[in-house]
């Protein structure tokens, strides 16, 4: 294997203080020689891609920042969410969307049919309630009890079917089995008949912003074959998650 260019090494040292604001551990990082990741540094304050704080530690300089809000005004999560919904569809055979959350509801900004004699009752641009929907539920998982208990007393969960937890119990309960396994469940609680399986999705400051989910019909799969397509919807998040910037925790 050749050994990394100039460019590379630069690159390597840039994404490393992303992460780490020390000198010691952007050299650990990259595996690069102190004296090469001190010229690189040096270089990358002086075109202002990297800042130095007074006490030594190192952040992204203005340039680097406006250059990412740049990219990030340009965004568009549909976009960016397309291909990795095209593989889930080919992988599961079922409806897929992307909801975005607004306030007390999601928006679905993406859907794509599987190859199904029948359509969901599903449109981009449509609103969803969060407590009775997998996209909605992934969602609420996210938030703390104080902001949790807000939108249960601003939205008042009205039923939507049956089966859709209308108290405040049952929700929190849900959602405590949602951030025990990574991922809710929707089983026919926004629509009679229909039951999906969806995962979070973070953007590049880790907030959750939005959910992939895959819907099918109760008449072909139950509540127990749906959730074996998690890890489909699970990696589709991590995708889309990493694609709009997001790194995951480090243990």
């Amino acid at each position: 294997m050749s050994s990394p260019s100039a460019i590379d090494k630069t690159l390597m040292v840039l994404d490393a203080v992303l992460e780490h604001s020390r000198f010691t551990d952007v050299v650990n990082a990259t595996g690069l020689a102190k004296s090469t990741v001190h010229r690189i540094m040096a270089s990358l304050v002086e075109h202002e891609f990297v800042a130095q704080a007074d006490d030594g530690s190192y952040h992204p300089g203005p340039k680097a920042l406006r250059l990412a809000g740049h990219a990030l005004t340009n965004v568009d999560l549909a976009t960016v969410a397309r291909p990795v919904l095209a593989d889930l569809v080919a992988q599961t055979r079922c409806t897929v969307h992307v909801g975005l959350l607004n306030g007390d509801e999601a928006i679905y900004v993406a859907r794509l049919d599987g190859p199904k004699p029948y359509r969901m009752p599903s449109r981009v641009g449509k609103a969803i309630w969060l407590h009775c929907t997998g996209i909605g539920k992934a969602l609420l998982a996210e938030k703390d009890d104080e902001a949790l208990d807000v939108h249960i007393t601003r939205t008042g969960l009205p039923a939507r079917t049956p089966l859709t937890h209308t108290t405040a119990a049952a929700l929190k309960a849900d959602l405590t089995q949602t951030r025990a396994r990574g991922y809710a469940l929707d089983d026919e609680e926004n629509e009679p008949g229909i039951r999906c399986v969806a995962a979070v999705i973070h953007d590049h400051t880790g907030a959750a912003i939005a959910a992939v989910s895959i819907s099918t019909l109760s008449l072909e799969q139950s509540i127990a074959q749906v959730a074996l397509m998690a890890p489909a919807a699970l990696e589709a998040a991590r995708k889309i998650s990493a694609a709009l910037g997001y790194r995951e925790p480090t243990s």
